[in-house]
């Protein structure tokens, strides 16, 4: 049976190379180049994720993922740190390779991980042949388990430095001191980027010498605490900027005023 494959990767000089090689090996790759448009499907037999993508963190893009599909999920990224590694699997990725890898080890891990799920579903329809009780027709799931887009329209976000407190359309947003620091310091310009480097000298200390991925850490943090991984957008190679979507902010807390950008200072 041919294995359908969706590949989620943004950088185009990688992903046409692994189209074609997948290809030769006789996978059928569909491919997409941002989260929102992997998470809209279809999954197929199992996903391909790159980490660094231009929308939102890959990290966030497994956890949606795996809130609605069991299928097996690949990381594929430059991150080699363990954090990243350890992350994704907690969060259900069933593999990781670091870039750059081999063809020939991608197919392995290919084949491996499809070779766990089908066992698995062997399993499982064995046992529901011994039991005629797990056959059963389940009941209908709710609509909301639905495999849902990513929203096109967000909540106003309000950050205020005087009181240290931030709100996603009128919900307050419980944040730590560097999640905060980190918040506000991307409000102080909308839209404009923040290098990695003048986000870690300015957040944390310019003698900082920690492992990197601190940042990154808080930034996934962050993004899933805000509701929507699309307020901070990531740019290959050079660092992090927020979003900025127009509109007077409603919903907003009394006596809070509203703004016509994406963040109140």
């Amino acid at each position: 049976m041919t294995v359908r494959a969706l590949l989620i990767e943004d950088d185009d000089t990688i992903a046409e190379p692994l189209v074609e090689g997948l290809g030769r090996y006789g996978l059928m790759v569909g491919h997409v180049g941002t989260g929102a448009a992997g998470l809209e499907g279809p999954y197929g037999d199992i996903v391909l994720l790159d980490l660094g993508l231009p929308d939102m963190d890959g990290i966030d893009v497994c956890r949606r993922i795996r809130q609605v599909s069991d299928v097996p999920i690949i990381m594929l990224t430059a991150r080699g740190e363990e954090a990243d590694r350890v992350l994704g699997l907690e969060l259900g990725a069933d593999d990781y390779l670091a870039k750059p890898f081999s063809m020939r080890e991608l197919i392995a891990r290919i084949r491996a991980v499809t070779r766990r799920t089908q066992r698995t579903a062997t399993a499982t329809a064995t046992a529901t042949a011994a039991d005629p009780a797990l056959t059963a027709t389940p009941p209908a799931a709710p609509a909301s388990a639905a495999v849902q887009p990513p929203p096109r329209e967000q909540e106003p976000l309000v950050v205020d430095r005087r009181t240290r407190q931030v709100w996603v359309g009128g919900t307050p947003v419980t944040l730590t001191p560097k999640e905060f620091e980190l918040l506000a310091l991307l409000t102080e310009d909308p839209g404009a980027v923040y290098s990695r480097q003048q986000i870690l000298d300015r957040v944390w200390d310019p003698h900082f010498h920690g492992p990197t991925k601190t940042l990154d850490v808080h930034v996934a943090t962050l993004r899933r605490k805000l509701g929507d991984p699309a307020w901070i957008q990531t740019l290959r190679g050079v660092g992090f900027r927020l979003a900025v979507h127009p509109g007077v902010p409603s919903g907003v807390p009394s006596g809070m005023p509203g703004v016509p950008e994406a963040a109140r200072p």
